[in-house]
């Protein structure tokens, strides 16, 4: 199951939508935000196919 989430950038604050794996309890990955370019940490939790917590983290 997917599912979409906006997280802003810790940098800059641009929103930047995430597709996100819910079947998937607890998820860490870096990207790149898609305005200013740094790369970012993101911390998902999902229980039970639902979105819990998504947030961005500064490197």
């Amino acid at each position: 199951m997917r599912d979409s989430e906006n997280i802003n950038c810790p940098y800059c604050g641009q929103e930047n939508t995430m597709v996100v794996d819910v079947s998937v309890p607890s998820q860490r990955f870096v990207t790149d935000c898609e305005v200013c370019c740094r790369p970012f940490g993101v911390v998902i939790e999902c229980e039970e196919g639902e979105l819990l917590e998504a947030y961005a983290e500064a490197d």
